[in-house]
């Protein structure tokens, strides 16, 4: 009977979630250079483009909503294998592969063959974070990079900018995200920018939103489909580039740029989480470091699962 009890304990302790076998000391002895590395090269790279940190942290969000954080996204199409690169939510929109080959070619003079692309983009986006005024933590790593890629699982797992509440709650859920953490992890949206193809339908034919800002957006994103798709506006008008808590301010006052932004004050469940947000920053910061940590561990590859890609863009 004492063995069977063992062996049942075993059996339960292999189903646990593999999250559990990252750690922040993984690279301690493997490759303690890491962090400088990586951080060398975000600060020159959001020196040269202030917005490139925004851009790096959403390569993370998009990269863990499909397959986990696993580095799929960065993975180019080619002739004999589909990436998720041309999906909707990517296609034109996400960018920064650049950057991170550069970080992964400082981490390999570093230490070859060690670290992951999958780390190397967690990383890479807290370090953007702390770079642009926000938060810092301790990132978990030891995951592995896939060799698969999921087009269908982009399309249909990030939600798109057209989401209602509902939607949003659901899409993070799915992911073992709460509706707390979705809110939280939205305030990335404090830096970047935003395509005029994804707030055209807001600013000209939602209600809840001030009439001046829909105006001044306008301006610079003509209503015709078709017309100035590309045009950008900051996702936080007053400071787009520092990592703070204005886009909560923002939401308040009736001036979020996304339909899906604005969704999260607009008479609501999550009013009241966004209210506490304005005001009290360290409140916003640290559940933002919370959401950041539990994003990371959506179902990461790790022990003999994937591999250590020498190219982020190409399986080895």
């Amino acid at each position: 009977m004492a063995a069977r009890i063992a062996v049942l304990f075993l059996l339960s302790l292999a189903g646990t979630s593999s999250a559990q076998q990252l750690s922040t000391s993984f690279y301690s002895s493997s490759c303690p250079g890491v962090y400088d590395a990586v951080k060398s090269v975000m600060n020159s790279a959001i020196a040269k483009e202030k917005r490139m940190g925004a851009s790096i942290l959403r390569l993370f969000f998009h990269d863990c909503f499909v397959q986990g954080c696993d580095a799929s996204l960065l993975l180019d199409d080619t002739s004999s294998f589909q990436g998720e690169k041309m999906a909707t939510p990517n296609n034109g929109s996400v960018r920064g592969f650049e950057v991170i080959d550069a970080v992964k070619s400082a981490v390999e003079k570093v230490c070859p063959g060690v670290v992951s692309c999958a780390d190397i983009l967690a990383i890479a986006a807290r370090d953007s974070v702390v770079i642009l005024g926000g938060p810092n933590w301790n990132v978990k790593v030891g995951r592995r990079d896939s060799t698969t890629a999921s087009f269908s699982g982009a399309n249909n797992n990030i939600p798109p900018p057209s989401s209602g509440l509902a939607n949003l709650t659901s899409l993070f859920a799915a992911q073992g995200l709460s509706q707390k953490d979705m809110v939280a992890l939205s305030g990335a949206h404090t830096i970047g920018q935003a395509r005029c193809t994804n707030f055209r339908a807001h600013v000209y034919n939602d209600t809840d939103i001030n009439s001046p800002f829909a105006k001044t957006r306008q301006s610079g994103c003509p209503s015709t489909s078709g017309s100035g798709d590309n045009n950008l506006a900051p996702l936080d008008f007053q400071t787009p580039t520092i990592f703070e808590n204005n886009y909560y301010k923002n939401l308040v006052n009736k001036e979020g740029l996304l339909h899906s932004d604005q969704e999260l004050f607009n008479g609501g469940a999550t009013d009241s989480q966004v209210r506490s947000y304005v005001s009290s920053q360290s409140a916003f910061f640290a559940d933002f470091v919370t959401g950041m940590i539990k994003m990371g561990d959506i179902t990461p590859l790790t022990g003999s699962n994937g591999q250590i890609r020498k190219n982020c863009r190409r399986v080895n």
